[in-house]
């Protein structure tokens, strides 16, 4: 039943630390799953230095998916779009052909915050991953909720358990919000040929075996899961059909090679970076001398 159990890796984001989870050496995808970090849980007090910010970078050939439990982000890109993300909505941006973002902690950096969700994205299907970029949100009302026997639901993306949210997908797919009581028990059925569950808070005890937070379980095809919560717990659900071999090099993701490659030659041109998101620095890539000194940052 279990196919596989990665364990976070921890990494320093420059202020607050992430569990990378996906891509893993051994599994890179779960479904169009192709990344998939664990933000916090982080405290942060008020007057965090800008620093801290995601500044500008550029994306192709994906969706981000930004889901929070506790916090509040500042999400603006180059298609103009400015949208604060809180507990239990969604931000979905498709980047296709080429998009820049930045994310900032505002409401943190004026009365203090305390972050705790998830950043996935979710690959393109390779006819789609030249398609115009695009940002939506979406609030609760948006996505289905389920609430019994000790245990809370809520459909964040895709199709499962009977019912589908309101967010625009490109593929057959599922994510979903679990928050279990101690005791309870779900099921999560053979609904889709790839399947994961991630602990993100508290431990579950799934085919006799105990998982705890930091931890994801990658199942095997054709059987239904069940779940039995230790403690209370919050477990993300995800995956869907299979998408094929991509290539992930810095944040952008691509069927060829060849395509990356030339993303990376757009973005040190300056070919990406339109408009200049709040004035700021735009990170460079890898290797990369860093940008000069703006004076208006």
């Amino acid at each position: 039943m279990i196919e596989l159990v990665i364990d976070q890796r921890r990494k320093d984001l420059g202020g607050f630390e992430v569990g990378r989870v996906l891509p893993f050496a051994g599994h890179r995808t779960v479904g169009p799953f192709i990344f998939f970090d664990h933000m916090g849980p982080a405290t942060m007090a008020a007057g965090l230095p800008r620093s801290v910010d995601v500044r500008p970078h550029p994306h192709i050939g994906l969706s981000t998916v930004t889901y929070l439990f506790d916090g509040e982000i500042m999400h603006r890109d180059s298609l103009a779009s400015e949208q604060a993300i809180r507990p239990g909505e969604v931000n979905w941006m498709i980047a296709g052909r080429g998009i820049t973002h930045s994310e900032r902690f505002e409401k943190a950096r004026a009365q203090g915050d305390t972050l705790h969700g998830i950043q996935a994205w979710v690959a393109l299907p390779e006819a789609l991953e030249e398609t115009d970029p695009a940002f939506f949100h979406h609030g609760e009302m948006d996505l289905p909720t389920y609430e019994g026997g000790g245990m809370w639901a809520r459909l964040v993306a895709g199709k499962a358990f009977g019912v589908e949210a309101k967010v625009k997908t490109h593929s057959p797919m599922f994510y979903v919000h679990w928050r279990l009581d101690a005791g309870a028990k779900a099921e999560l059925p053979a609904e889709y040929p790839e399947r994961a569950a991630y602990v993100a808070q508290g431990s579950v005890e799934v085919d006799g075996r105990t998982f705890q937070t930091g931890q994801m379980l990658v199942f095997a095809p054709g059987q239904p899961v069940l779940f039995t919560a230790i403690e209370p717990s919050i477990v993300m659900l995800l995956g869907g059909e299979p998408i094929g071999p991509r290539f992930i090099e810095w944040n952008f993701v691509s069927s060829s090679k060849e395509r990356i490659e030339q993303a990376k030659a757009d973005w040190r041109a300056g070919r990406m970076k339109l408009p200049d998101l709040d004035h700021d620095e735009f990170i460079p890539l890898p290797g990369d001398p860093p940008p000069a000194a703006n004076p208006m940052s």
